[in-house]
């Protein structure tokens, strides 16, 4: 018994020390979305300030997120990257800086940030020495660097996407890329961003690094530089589609919570939803006209009973306060004559906190059955699926549908046997009952 409590209380240390090493921000990774979006639903004049941040891989990015959002009027993406590399050398301290003046100086809601083109060297600690890439110590002092640099884009409570690094042509490059991809994903759900894998979608059906691979269309085509780092203009394009993927259903949701009930202020709900604005009733209306001696000031539709219009906004603390009306009718009687009914509206006070809890509902949408699956890289692939119809029909994986393997890791269908596409010899006959019979002319003996 005393070795079971032994290690019960060596246990029970390591956990304490790593819920005192985790940082402020990861407790708050969570709560940053108070409305159930990744976005603000109001943004200045309706239009989302996007920029994109960091070294020659983000200028390609630039380049096809352009094309992907041309024609969208909700975005405005500045033409220019702002520029970002280096995070290993020396003046690292002195380009943060520079980089926060930049931020503060400019609007933003959108940040889009992709750097690490050319992190992988070795560079000096706090303490002077020189760290050897890929080292333990090379990884710490990385991770300290990352975290300062994504603390940045904090002052701004803009909506950061961080692109990690793709594959690269040689081994231990690309090795020393996965564990900056490492690095990236956990500081960046630490920070309350998100992470979009650049890793996975330039991959050939083995999961190793290939020039070629299929574009937007499913067509072949060279998509990486010979340089085995860079990007074609094709694969700047297919590298902005996985952006494109996480942006745009977050700006519909963004869209979609402007029309929930006391998430904006008043006057954004009464710019969005001008029908839900209080407004004065005409004379003739019957909400207007005094019914009794005693009820001469006319009672409007949803006002309280000081005759005071409702409150979005509360107490300036994020509660409700209770706010009760009433409503006068006029209806004809069974007698033939005109009778007035006053028909009570009860509202009662409503805490921050269940404003708060409905919003998120409303915002996140129906959930569903998780599948977890893991994919190439070690990773862990969890997906949130609500079939609709038949509830009895098989589950398909995500990593297992054919858009995903084609589109995403670039793989090669197999082809099924008889079809034009099987180039198989000797062919094989199909084995679907829709199969016609079909015979090999054999050879002449001679």
């Amino acid at each position: 018994m005393s070795a079971f409590f032994r290690h019960l209380r060596l246990w029970l240390a390591v956990i304490l020390a790593a819920l005192v090493a985790v940082p402020a921000s990861s407790v708050r990774a969570g709560d940053d979305d108070q409305g159930g979006t990744f976005l603000s639903s109001f943004p200045d004049n309706d239009v989302y300030q996007v920029t994109v941040y960091g070294d020659g891989f983000a200028e390609g990015l630039l380049a096809g997120l352009l094309v992907a959002f041309g024609t969208d009027v909700r975005m405005n993406i500045q033409k220019q990257v702002t520029p970002f590399s280096g995070i290993g050398l020396a003046d690292f301290d002195a380009k943060v800086a520079n980089l926060e003046k930049a931020i503060a100086a400019q609007p933003l809601n959108i940040g889009i940030v992709m750097v690490g083109e050319d992190d992988r060297m070795s560079f000096r600690g706090a303490d002077g020495k020189r760290l050897p890439s890929g080292s333990e110590a090379w990884i710490a002092e990385y991770t300290r660097r990352v975290d300062r640099l994504m603390r940045v884009f904090k002052s701004k409570n803009a909506g950061v996407y961080w692109v990690g690094l793709p594959n690269l042509a040689r081994s231990d490059a690309n090795e020393l890329a996965q564990k900056m991809n490492d690095v990236i994903r956990e500081r960046a759900y630490l920070n309350g961003y998100k992470y979009i894998d650049a890793y996975q979608g330039f991959t050939d059906e083995n999961g190793a690094y290939s020039s070629y691979g299929p574009d937007l269309e499913g067509a072949i085509r060279l998509l990486r530089l010979r340089d085995g780092v860079n990007f074609t203009d094709a694969g700047n394009r297919k590298l902005a589609h996985f952006v494109e993927k996480e942006l745009r259903p977050d700006l519909i949701q963004a869209k979609a919570n402007r029309n929930i009930p006391l998430l904006g202020a008043e006057p954004e709900q009464a710019k969005i939803n001008p029908d839900n604005a209080v407004k004065t009733p005409a004379p003739s209306s019957p909400v207007a006209q005094p019914v009794e001696a005693a009820n001469r000031t006319p009672v409007v539709k949803g006002s309280s009973h000081d005759g005071s219009p409702p409150s979005a906004a509360g107490d300036g603390t994020g509660d409700q306060k209770a706010d009760n009306g009433k409503i006068t009718l006029k209806i004809v009687g069974s007698n033939g004559r005109e009778e007035s009914q006053t028909i009570e509206i009860v509202r009662p006070a409503i805490p921050a906190s269940v404003v708060t809890l409905m919003a998120r509902r409303e915002g996140s949408g129906q959930r569903g059955d998780l599948l977890v699956d893991q994919i190439a890289g070690g990773l862990t692939l969890m997906s949130s699926i609500s079939p609709s119809g038949n509830k009895d029909r098989g589950r398909l994986s995500p990593t297992q549908a054919p858009y995903f393997r084609l589109l995403v890791k670039g793989e090669r269908l197999q082809p099924k046997p008889g079809r034009a596409d099987d180039v198989t010899w000797p062919p094989k006959p199909d084995s679907t009952s829709q199969a016609k019979p079909t015979s090999v002319d054999q050879p002449p003996r001679g």
